[in-house]
């Protein structure tokens, strides 16, 4: 099992790095450019596990891929992919096993899509209920409701849906769905989760109506081809800006990082704290806002946060968590009930590990208050094979008075492959990776 020991008492994040292409965009312009019509081009693309799992599902469908960078997709437009010969495996990936769903709930043939043992208790009925409701047939394992999916699609009918959880994995296979569908769909949700699809789907000549929380596709024919340029994954960098907050003596600067303000509630929060974070340079490629972001050492304080933020920063809960262990006082975090399903239940995984390593911290039924301390002690952590918490764990290491050990971290290549050479790289001698 790969592990990392970290030594405690780092100091003087300086410098600056870049962090790996976004993930969640990469998975949307594959599907897309897989559906579009003749060649996409996408750079920066994000090389991770989770990815390639919707690489490989793509080829299984009849599409075919050039590797390299840019990556190019030679789609065969919304009618021309094939019937896979085998199961498709999503591994790790949540966002693979739904968007596919939504697409494949259009197609005239049967496929089965599974995953890995973590993936297989993560919640489908939440994309089941309505693609079912669109005219696809779809079982699963648990009356429905647990991969693997069987998924036979066809003709299907635009609808509107009030969706119960704030997500954009339900809302993009809803949406995704929609391009196959008679008519308009449109999706409500409970607050407004990340628009990476919709800003895509516009850019590939689709037509697309917001209005507040509210979102109605209205389908326009074929997908127009794409070049793609992914920025930085802000989910990624959001380990970096932590740290460069809670470490002394620290100014670190992160390049091309995705400024989306539905993915940026951490930002908000961090500065919120007192945190020094700046927004620089700030330009927009492919309809998507990029900047620089500037961090240096902050002294925290505690807040309380919920309602329509928590979709913004669901998963960068994590590493958020670290920060306010390093506060001044009290954080609260509620209205974050889907943090139990993620890859792992990460509200009871932060909770464990922040007492173990000496922060005061008490587990709601939707989240967690956490008694800043300012002070961590090492401790051994078991990620459980979850990257987010491995990651925002390693970085409380650096920040602990003595040696961490991070169990089970071969996860972390699920979505930030180079995360451990980066933070070598910083603090030689400080992260040291075993098998």
């Amino acid at each position: 099992m790969e592990h990392l020991k970290i030594r405690g008492g780092a100091r003087g994040l300086q410098g600056k790095i870049t962090v790996p292409g976004d993930k969640s965009i990469s998975h949307r312009a594959i599907i897309l450019g897989a559906l579009a019509d003749g060649v996409t081009e996408i750079s920066g693309y994000l090389r991770s596990e989770d990815c390639q799992r919707t690489l490989e599902a793509v080829r299984a469908l009849g599409i075919d891929v050039e590797g390299g960078d840019p990556l190019r997709i030679h789609g065969k437009g919304l009618h021309g992919l094939r019937e896979a010969g085998d199961i498709l495996d999503c591994g790790n990936s949540g966002t693979t096993i739904r968007l596919l769903a939504g697409v494949l709930a259009g197609q005239p043939f049967l496929s089965i899509l599974t995953g890995d043992a973590s993936l297989r208790r993560r919640p489908m009925d939440r994309v089941v209920i309505p693609l079912k409701q669109m005219g696809a047939e779809m079982w699963g394992r648990a009356w429905d409701t647990l991969p693997p999916l069987v998924v036979r699609g066809g003709r299907l009918r635009g609808l509107r849906y009030h969706s119960p959880v704030a997500s954009a994995q339900v809302k993009s296979a809803i949406l995704l769905a929609g391009l196959f569908a008679e008519g308009r769909t449109t999706v409500i949700e409970p607050a407004r989760s990340r628009d990476h699809t919709e800003r895509l789907l516009k850019a590939c000549g689709q037509v697309l109506e917001t209005d507040g929380r509210e979102v109605t596709l209205v389908p326009a024919g074929a997908l127009r081809t794409n070049r793609i340029s992914v920025s930085g994954d802000f989910s990624s960098a959001a380990f970096f800006l932590v740290a460069g907050l809670i470490l002394p003596d620290s100014d670190l600067t992160i390049e091309g990082v995705g400024v989306n303000p539905t993915r940026t509630g951490l930002l908000d929060v961090l500065q919120a704290m007192g945190g020094v974070v700046e927004v620089q340079q700030e330009e927009e490629s492919g309809g998507e806002p990029r900047a620089r972001l500037r961090v240096r050492t902050s002294c925290l304080k505690g807040v309380s946060i919920g309602g329509d933020l928590i979709p913004r920063l669901i998963d960068e809960i994590p590493a958020l968590a670290v920060a306010a262990a390093c506060a001044e006082g009290k954080t609260i975090i509620q209205d974050a009930a889907e943090l139990r399903v993620k890859e792992s239940d990460r509200i009871r995984a932060i909770a464990t590990a922040l007492n173990q390593m000496g922060v005061r911290t008490e587990e709601l039924e939707d989240g967690l208050i956490i008694h800043g301390c300012g002070s961590l002690r090492g401790a051994s952590y078991e990620s459980r094979g979850d990257h987010r918490m491995a990651m925002a764990f390693t970085v409380a290491g650096l920040r602990a008075d003595n040696e961490t050990t991070v169990l089970d971290t071969a996860c972390i290549q699920t979505s930030f492959p180079g995360f451990v050479q980066t933070l070598q790289d910083l603090f030689p001698g400080s992260v040291e990776q075993k098998v």
